[in-house]
């Protein structure tokens, strides 16, 4: 029988992906909703680092279990970084992905190709009932296109374009989105420190 891990997000496309690249662990991760929790947690950390122990540790209060959280986001070179640890309040909390896709390109308006740089940062913490903390992280490098392309991600997906692979992390098949996203490589590095 697995070991159940809350895992601090109510966002279900990020559970699924998450128990894809988990599938081969003694861990099946379950998110807060599934787990009975609902709790409002204030992310005022300055790093997706901060951010990801808040969450967890907030969650971790209630279930007194392992839970993991992640925090993590698109950050622009043109636009310093940004929308960075606001990725998800980018626009507004509650604004769709398709207008704060439109945002950004909006912003990066006539900008060169070469200055349209940009990555996803994901980090993951991990928090035990006796303290520990683990975190990892993970990257991808891109280039913001001109327009959305693809139905296979979610957020930002759509206009996060990978040279490498000549797609969008939108139109990528989940396998390889899974192996070399943001998440996937924090998670993996997770899973490492957890076997």
């Amino acid at each position: 029988m697995k070991e159940k891990i809350i895992f601090a997000t109510k966002n279900k496309g990020k559970i699924k992906e998450i128990n894809m690249i988990m599938k081969d662990t003694n861990y099946e991760i379950i998110s807060m909703e599934e787990a009975g929790i609902n709790v409002d947690i204030i992310e005022d950390g300055e790093t997706f680092e901060e951010n990801a122990v808040i969450k967890a540790k907030k969650v971790m209060e209630f279930c007194k279990c392992i839970v993991m959280a992640d925090d993590s986001g698109l950050e622009v070179d043109y636009l310093d970084k940004a929308p960075g640890i606001y990725s998800a309040r980018f626009g507004g909390e509650n604004t769709p992905y398709s207008i704060k896709n439109k945002m950004i390109i909006d912003k990066l308006k006539g900008v060169k190709e070469e200055h349209r740089t940009a990555r996803f940062v994901c980090v993951i913490a991990t928090v035990f009932p006796d303290g520990k903390v683990l975190t990892t992280k993970g990257t991808i490098e891109g280039i913001i296109i001109e327009e959305e392309r693809g139905n296979n991600g979610f957020g930002y997906d759509p206009i996060f374009y990978v040279p490498e692979y000549s797609c969008t992390t939108g139109e990528m098949d989940k396998e390889l989105k899974n192996k070399i996203s943001h998440r996937g490589k924090a998670l993996t590095n997770m899973k490492e420190m957890m076997a």
